[in-house]
């Protein structure tokens, strides 16, 4: 996969955070080829930086109805795909 621009789509946090958690999958992005790869990357970073238990999911299409720790979700587009990020648990 390309590193490509994320467009926000929904969000449930602060600037900073989404900010992370954006570098955080371009990162991912960078070092993977594989989807579940990328989501356990990014999963893992966001656990050591903002505790668990984060989740991520990963695809060019899916729906999802999730329960998440407010502040904790965002819901972005990359390229082709889409990542959903949130902290529950």
């Amino acid at each position: 996969m390309c590193v490509c621009k994320a467009v926000i789509k929904n969000a449930d946090m602060s600037d900073e955070m989404q900010q992370n958690a954006v570098d955080c999958a371009n990162q991912a992005l960078e070092k993977h080829n594989i989807e579940k790869d990328i989501a356990a990357y990014v999963k893992r970073e966001l656990d050591k930086k903002y505790n668990p238990t984060w989740h991520c999911i990963i695809g060019g299409h899916f729906v999802s109805y999730v329960t998440h720790e407010t502040k904790h979700f965002i819901y972005i587009y990359l390229g082709q795909g889409a990542m959903l990020l949130f902290k529950s648990g």
